[in-house]
């Protein structure tokens, strides 16, 4: 029998925004909907949004869904969370965010909340003429054939979510929980995420530590050092959320950079700005270094 949160079982009992959206052949608004995974899987959700076209926001959004408590929960959650938003800002929401909206999720239930993020991914990229099936994501080597999970994908949700052992890996996307002859792929491609992320802070922090030890950064250092931090640390992290930043240039000790994608439209771009990018910069170059968006 499964913990689940008091917010999850009234979001299972009693679903809000279940059912379909009927496109009003209005002009300026759009209706659309994202789909993802297989009754045959055991789970299933089609994610559906009303779009006031101008403001880019979500005006309604509803849900169908074949699956367990935690399916309809998150699938419920979501289309509460997603009404007023922008798409971009959309684009922003987690599975982490769908299961604290929850107040949790057991973690063999992961996989909900990250069928949910999926679903509105490919609402969003279906309304943009994106093909879901041409997601960068669905490239690459299959690792897991008995639920169609490719290593990108496992690759993304082990770095969003730090996670370290096969069978969290199977429980936020299913893969490895069929035949189980992915397995020892799976643990590959978690001690070489690991490996990587350990080896790229070990040789940023010597080359930091070597550089301020000698002597203060020349400008020519400073940018080749903010570059490198920003390709290596800060990249990586905006492009899976489906945003991005380009050093722009470098005034002394004012980074100037232009945020793109979901970033640059975002709300929060100011928080994503300081948080994610001057942070890091001031921890990993100069602790004076100040961060503005051109």
């Amino acid at each position: 029998m499964w913990e689940y949160t008091d917010k999850v079982l009234d979001l299972f009992y009693n679903p809000q925004n279940q059912g379909t959206i009927e496109d009003p052949n209005q002009e300026g608004i759009a209706v659309v909907y994202g789909e993802v995974g297989s009754i045959a899987c055991g789970d299933a959700l089609r994610l559906h949004l009303k779009i006031e076209v101008e403001s880019d926001k979500i005006l309604d959004s509803r849900f169908q869904t074949f699956g367990c408590t935690s399916a309809i929960a998150s699938s419920s959650a979501l289309t509460e969370m997603v009404k007023g938003l922008t798409l971009d800002e959309a684009l922003n929401v987690s599975n982490q965010d769908i299961a604290a909206f929850l107040g949790g999720l057991p973690e063999a239930k992961m996989h909900c909340s990250v069928m949910g993020q999926e679903a509105l991914e490919a609402a969003i990229f279906k309304y943009r003429g994106i093909e879901v099936e041409h997601h960068e994501e669905d490239e690459g080597t299959l690792i897991c054939s008995c639920f169609g999970i490719s290593e990108p994908k496992i690759r993304r949700v082990v770095i969003e979510n730090g996670l370290t052992t096969v069978e969290q890996v199977t429980s936020y996307v299913k893969a490895g929980g069929g035949c189980g002859s992915c397995l020892a792929d799976i643990e590959d491609i978690i001690t070489a995420v690991i490996d990587e992320k350990e080896t790229t802070a070990a040789r940023i922090a010597a080359e930091i530590s070597e550089a301020q030890t000698r002597k203060p950064l020349t400008n020519v250092q400073k940018i080749a050092l903010i570059q490198k931090v920003l390709d290596e640390e800060v990249r990586p992290v905006l492009i899976a959320d489906g945003g991005d930043v380009e050093l722009y240039d470098v005034d002394g000790d004012f980074v100037k950079v232009t945020l793109k994608g979901a970033c640059g439209s975002c709300a929060s771009s100011t928080a994503t700005l300081k948080d994610a990018v001057e942070a890091k910069l001031r921890l990993r170059v100069l602790p004076t270094l100040v961060v503005q968006a051109v």
